[in-house]
């Protein structure tokens, strides 16, 4: 038996290495989280530079393959087997083998939600292109929702490669028609470009960033127009639960941000899982 049959014929193989690339994976995108914001700062700072005629400073390679990891308070480099997604971590006690300075909670974290995801993929959509890209899209949102809660910022880089592959996977009927999925694009920039100038307009400040317009263009090149709404309302929803109990159980006030990202990655997860039959349900309520 070959192994792709392998993988058609047992979907617990299956399952189960999606479980494993997704924790390997995980392991990666906490260095995309990490290094990305960062990168794009020493680019922007670069091009002010430039702008501005100054001596642009030299600075050490950084790029998301190097240099090598390294434990931020002594520098001591990450070997293969300190690498090790979850097992390390646990192995370790979540401190620095050198330096025994605290490792944050948050890597092993995100290893998990990304193996867990990952399974989940490989079960509900079973062996086929459709898990494949549909693991892409889970991978593309866990780093856009982390990287906005730390920097407030959806990264170019990630959104629009992001957005012309939701467009590509619908060529061919992928999760919805191409026709669909081109209007999905564009409603949803539209959708949130209209509500910041109305916003805007009528209280001069900022409701929300670009970054959040592309996301849910993203959204609608990947699942279709008739999802938007849907997104919208679970996303709204979710982020007015989180921002008044953040009002309420700390001293969060109303006028500091909250990033929208992680609840539009919330609301394109649910339209990847049960999207449809939401839609079915709510348009039989109505």
């Amino acid at each position: 038996m070959s192994f792709i049959s392998l993988l058609q014929s047992t979907p617990a193989f299956f399952i189960s290495l999606c479980a494993a690339i997704g924790l390997m994976v995980g392991s990666f995108l906490n260095v995309v989280i990490f290094r990305l914001p960062k990168m794009m700062e020493r680019e922007w700072r670069q091009q002010c530079a430039e702008l501005r005629g100054e001596t642009i400073e030299t600075l050490p390679p950084l790029s998301l393959a190097k240099p090598r990891s390294a434990c931020p308070h002594c520098e001591h480099k990450i070997t293969a087997l300190e690498n090790i997604p979850i097992i390390s971590y646990l192995v370790l006690r979540g401190r620095c083998s050198q330096c025994n300075a605290s490792i944050s909670v948050r890597y092993p974290i995100i290893e998990a939600v990304t193996g867990i995801i990952s399974s989940f993929v490989a079960w509900h959509f079973g062996y086929g292109f459709l898990a494949i890209a549909a693991l892409i899209f889970v991978w593309a949102m866990i780093v856009l929702a982390f990287i906005d809660l730390d920097t407030q910022l959806l990264p170019d880089d990630v959104t629009l490669p992001l957005l012309w592959v939701g467009l590509l996977v619908n060529l061919g009927d992928g999760f919805t028609d191409i026709r669909s999925a081109i209007i999905g694009a564009v409603s949803g920039f539209l959708a949130l470009w209209l509500v910041y100038w109305c916003f805007k307009l009528a209280t001069g400040k900022e409701g929300m960033g670009y970054g959040d317009f592309k996301l849910l263009a993203v959204i609608g090149a990947w699942f279709g127009w008739k999802m938007l709404p849907l997104v919208i309302l679970l996303s709204s929803l979710v982020g007015a639960i989180v921002g008044i109990g953040l009002i309420v159980a700390t001293k969060h006030r109303r006028d500091d941000p909250i990033p929208f990202g992680p609840y539009l990655v919330s609301g394109g997860l649910i339209a990847l899982f049960w999207g449809n039959q939401l839609n079915r349900a709510y348009l039989g309520l109505l």
